[in-house]
């Protein structure tokens, strides 16, 4: 397993991982910044919006609490050209790639599907069907291949492309029948598996009789295990591989081994099928602490430290009188996207919801609809 920053801070190289290393080096004191900066943010965010799930504001939330560094680490690693295809949980990628935290919480609240733009930032739409990223990674990275960007050495056209996956997801159909054309095209596609040890109340040896980086091994795709909760490596070992496929070296994959501290989402609880010990365990190798440690053996001073966390209480107030004051989108948008030329059948039921909600007054926000009462509900597909 590539380590590079031990629990308590300290860095250190095995020969074996020299070549990482010297990725690590090119970085400034700058980036070391940046990454806790950023690192710390998201872990901010991700507090508040669990709080704002348990106040009713969204619908759902998906905690990424003691996976920052590898986010972050391999967020950062991909290049300005490359294209990126989360799962549901990668909130630290997102903003690596300048996506409005606010965007994932309009999503969560059901005000949107995801308001980023896919083209202009490279970072695509949360996949909510687990796998099937995967198989769009694949075919992106096929028509990259097909369209002659990669291994040009042209920095200004070469591209790769990331997908990122979690443990449980790689027992899917689709993650193998991915790696079948990646490897079979030789597509320039980089496999991240956040390894959380979890999936759901699964636990991985469950799931797998091999190590995850094996995992892709007989379809012909390499793979590699980094410290997860170590965000120089996740970066080092990031970027070298990315670079590897812009050049056109074909599929990787990378398990970074980490843990999911808090609950798969806010509708579950973790304390019915896992252990304290298991969790506090983790807990004491968690990445930001880790990444702290570091800097601090590096001369950073507490300044530092106080306005990083003065930053997140500034993020939280922000998040909170943002989500509270987001209003509910119309309700003729569940008719306007059905079809992409007007419909008599749908104008007719927009036609009954609109005199229904009028038939309330003032009130009508608080009409609930009884379905079996609108016209034809059950044959729009």
């Amino acid at each position: 397993m590539v380590q590079l920053l031990s629990p308590e801070g300290e860095y250190s190289v095995a020969p074996q991982y020299a070549e990482y290393a010297k990725l690590v080096q090119e970085l400034s004191e700058a980036d070391f910044l940046r990454f806790y900066r950023d690192m710390a943010r998201i872990r901010r965010f991700d507090f508040e919006a669990n709080a704002l799930q348990r106040q009713g504001q969204l619908g759902l939330w998906i905690p990424a609490i003691g996976q920052e560094a590898a986010q972050i680490g391999s967020g950062y690693a991909v290049g300005h050209n490359d294209h990126i295809f989360p799962s549901y949980r990668e909130h630290g990628v997102a903003i690596t790639h300048g996506i409005d935290l606010m965007s994932i919480l309009k999503m969560l609240r059901g005000v949107n599907h995801g308001g980023w733009n896919a083209d202009e930032t490279r970072f695509h739409l949360y996949a909510i069907v687990l796998g099937t990223q995967t198989l769009h990674a694949t075919g992106y990275a096929m028509g990259v291949k097909f369209d002659g960007k990669v291994g040009t050495g042209n920095p200004a056209e070469d591209q790769a492309v990331i997908t990122y996956v979690g443990d449980g997801a790689t027992a899917e159909g689709e993650v193998s029948e991915s790696f079948i054309f990646a490897a079979n095209n030789q597509v320039p596609l980089v496999y991240f598996v956040q390894n959380n040890q979890w999936a759901i109340s699964s636990p991985t040896h469950t799931q797998t009789r091999v190590p995850l980086f094996q995992r892709g091994t007989g379809f012909g795709v390499p793979g590699i295990r980094v410290d997860g909760n170590d965000v120089l490596a996740c970066y080092a070992v990031t970027k070298k591989h990315m670079d590897e496929a812009r050049a056109g070296n074909g599929p990787f994959l990378i398990e970074a081994l980490t843990y999911r501290i808090g609950a798969h989402t806010s509708s579950d609880d973790p304390t019915k099928y896992r252990d304290s010990e298991e969790v506090e365990y983790w807990k004491a190798r968690d990445p930001l602490v880790r990444l702290e440690k570091f800097l601090r053996r590096q001369g950073i001073g507490q300044d530092f430290f106080d306005e990083v966390e003065a930053a997140g209480e500034k993020l939280s107030e922000e998040i909170r009188s943002a989500t509270f004051a987001l209003k509910n989108p119309p309700a003729q948008n569940m008719f306007n996207y059905v079809y992409s030329e007007q419909h008599p059948l749908i104008e007719e039921q927009l036609a009954w919801l609109e005199a229904y909600e009028a038939s309330f007054g003032d009130q009508s926000h608080l009409a609930v609809a009884d379905p079996s009462q609108i016209p034809n509900i059950g044959s729009v597909h």
